[in-house]
């Protein structure tokens, strides 16, 4: 097993990695909208706040090796699925031709108040 650690990608805010992987594939820890230079949250519009979760990814996604491609599956987790269409946008955008399995799911809460959480599982 191997931990992946980023300066590019929020550090933990607990007692957690921010990607481990086992064998070929990439387990994540869910990301939340945090700046990683300041480690201050994008507040605003779910679309401000999942294109940061999406850029926290892909700097994940990086010092693992691997790339959105071989992404197999994503949980998403918002705090109102009112905001799903404006969410599915940006992702859509972001990811482009990779299109992975995924569960939306909506939550009461998330951590430091975020409207979006996103984790994955990848092929590394």
């Amino acid at each position: 097993m191997k931990t992946i650690a980023t300066p590019k990608a929020p550090a933990a805010i607990g007692p957690y990695s921010q990607a481990k992987i086992i064998g070929n594939l990439l387990f994540t820890a869910g990301q939340i909208p945090l700046i990683p230079e300041s480690m201050e949250m994008v507040t605003g519009s779910i679309e401000a706040q999942t294109e940061r979760v999406l850029a926290n990814l892909d700097a994940v996604l990086e010092a693992a090796g691997t790339t959105w491609d071989r992404v197999a599956k994503t949980t998403v987790f918002l705090t109102d699925l009112a905001d799903f269409a404006a969410f599915n946008g940006v992702y859509e955008k972001h990811l482009g031709q990779a299109k992975p399995a995924r569960s939306t799911v909506q939550v009461a809460a998330l951590p430091r108040a975020a409207k979006v959480e996103i984790e994955l599982i990848a092929e590394v």
